[in-house]
């Protein structure tokens, strides 16, 4: 080949220099073993030609030869019943400091991880819990004290019971990040129709942000707590899971 490109002159420069380096072994080794220290020489250069070629002319590194981690950076499954305890550790710590109250207990935490793991997500790190959104399926129009503990397999609204970010991990965006995927998961469910929650006054601007509209005071209460109830219209983007591959 007289391409003239880096490869071509690199394999001229070895071919003259093998032969000058023959010369030079033969003189002071046997044949054979001249032989052999050539083509290990040899050896050693072809095998670095790959990365002497331009980076646009390389071939890709398939990703079964990609180095591959232990664990994922970051990692958005389903929970299942072995991450109660770790979900219900971060709802504690977020709950009880600022309401005194816990949506989920643990054993309600197990029994929504149990029916209906699928309206569940979490966010991982490392193989580390950081942010997580518990749900269920529910039948009526607005919620009542058996939505807190009841799952409604043929209902087509899903109730977010509660969505929680581990202490380290807040003001950086993470709630907002799950919310917005776990709507997109929705839009997936030909079932839903709609997603509800209810949420404290201060909280309400947040889920706004979101897309849910406000549908005035819930008649749900938590001792001295009352709650606004939100909805988001899934059915609304009928358009978007047809064309979104789901």
């Amino acid at each position: 080949m007289e391409d003239g490109s880096p490869v071509t002159t690199v394999l001229n420069y070895i071919s003259i220099q093998a032969k000058h380096s023959y010369m030079y072994f033969t003189e002071r080794h046997s044949t054979e073993n001249a032989k052999e220290i050539l083509k290990a020489a040899e050896m050693s250069v072809v095998s670095a030609l790959p990365f002497l070629k331009p980076i646009h002319m390389r071939a890709p590194i398939s990703p079964g030869r990609q180095r591959r981690h232990t664990l994922p950076a970051s990692e958005f499954r389903s929970l299942n019943t072995e991450d109660a305890i770790s979900v219900f550790e971060i709802e504690r710590e977020a709950f009880i400091s600022v309401s005194g109250e816990c949506p989920l207990h643990l054993d309600e935490v197990r029994h929504f991880l149990t029916l209906c793991p699928e309206l569940s997500l979490g966010w991982f790190e490392q193989g580390r819990l950081v942010a997580f959104i518990i749900g269920s399926l529910w039948d009526q129009d607005r919620l009542t004290n058996d939505a807190l503990t009841l799952h409604k397999p043929h209902g087509t609204t899903v109730h977010i019971h509660v969505l929680a970010v581990h202490r380290t991990f807040r003001q950086q965006g993470k709630g907002s990040i799950l919310l917005w995927r776990y709507l997109q998961y929705l839009r997936c469910l030909p079932y839903v129709r709609r997603a509800v929650l209810m949420c404290e006054d201060f909280l309400v601007p947040f889920y706004q942000k979101s897309g849910f509209k406000g549908q005035g005071p819930s008649e749900i209460t938590v001792g001295p707590l009352t709650f606004i109830e939100m909805y988001y219209p899934v059915r609304g983007h009928a358009f978007m899971r047809r064309n979104s591959g789901c």
